[in-house]
């Protein structure tokens, strides 16, 4: 549950102009876009009741069908991203605006994938609805117990996010799907954005607090997809092909946002507490890429066997 002391809310009051000044320009950049311009209706027909879905009508890695899936349960969980968020920063003034224009942008995501989905029979749809029912009636979603672990997580989520979606597209042999995927990340980036200068704007006036609630965020992170179905089985698919797993925690969302944005190995005058969280940070940090490195080997070797195996029977075949 989150807690608000006195020192985090005060915080979030000198924040409060930062945020302001940052919703400006999110709102400056921000595209409008219309989901029902880019479904690809024309592919669609109708379901009759009670008909099976074919797994094998539509050609495409199961794992990128999972990615897929998580990534529609995920946006579908909202309503309780809202309540995070607003209780974390609050209904009124630039914060109240801020979380309710996200809220906005983040609705078109789940409408636009799942029309896609729906069209294109990507996904079982009986087996979708299913999952949205026991990941909305769950309300499970991450929930940081201080605004500055809030601030840490929502920066390093909606670019792990922006990643996910947009290595998913890359996948999808079609251009309808990979700019579905690709408006998705757009808005997923203008969001991380949002919170990582929010985040170098908190580390500027408490840079201790801000330092320990990264070591702790990272030490913890989880993404929002936890309360799904077999979701354990669907991440190790994603992770398999490449769309999310270690290595791409460690080089595209930890070492560019803590390292290079953050540039929390240049800070000095920390607290006892914050000089023991950083160190213990790196430490977790290079554990994470030795795990990421470690998956990859054992990755390209899985990959490298089942060539060796299918030769013989390419050979046969020919």
């Amino acid at each position: 549950m989150l807690t608000l002391s006195p020192e985090q809310t005060a915080l979030l009051n000198e924040l409060e102009p930062v945020a302001a000044g940052l919703l400006d320009k999110h709102l400056s950049t921000a595209k409008e876009w219309f989901p029902h311009e880019i479904v690809p209706w024309g592919r669609g027909r109708d379901f009759a009741p009670g008909e099976q879905w074919n797994p094998d009508e539509v050609d495409i890695d199961p794992a990128v069908r999972s990615s897929l899936f998580v990534n529609l349960l995920t946006e579908d969980n909202l309503p309780y991203y809202f309540r995070t968020i607003e209780t974390m920063f609050g209904a009124d003034s630039a914060w109240g605006t801020w979380v309710r224009r996200w809220t906005a942008e983040e609705g078109r995501h789940s409408i636009v994938l799942r029309d896609y989905l729906t069209v294109t029979r990507l996904v079982d749809p009986v087996a979708l609805e299913r999952a949205r029912m026991a990941q909305v009636e769950s309300g499970q979603v991450p929930s940081p117990d201080y605004a500055t672990d809030g601030i840490v997580y929502v920066t390093l989520q909606e670019l792990a996010t922006r990643i996910a979606h947009h290595n998913t597209g890359k996948l999808l042999d079609d251009p309808a799907g990979y700019e579905v995927m690709k408006r998705m990340a757009a808005d997923e980036n203008r969001h991380h954005l949002f919170y990582r200068d929010l985040g170098t704007a908190a580390l500027e006036i408490d840079p201790s607090a801000m330092v320990i609630a990264i070591e702790r965020q990272v030490r913890e992170f989880e993404m929002p997809g936890t309360g799904i179905v077999d979701f354990e089985t669907h991440a190790h698919a994603i992770a398999r092909i490449g769309i999310y797993d270690f290595s791409v925690h460690h080089d595209s969302v930890l070492v560019p946002v803590i390292i290079r944005q953050w540039g929390i190995d240049q800070l000095e005058g920390l607290s006892p507490e914050a000089e023991e969280a950083r160190t213990k940070l790196f430490k977790r940090m290079e554990r994470i890429a030795r795990a990421g490195r470690r998956f990859a080997t054992r990755r390209d070797e899985d990959r490298a066997s089942l060539a060796v195996t299918a030769e013989p029977a390419l050979v046969a075949a020919r």
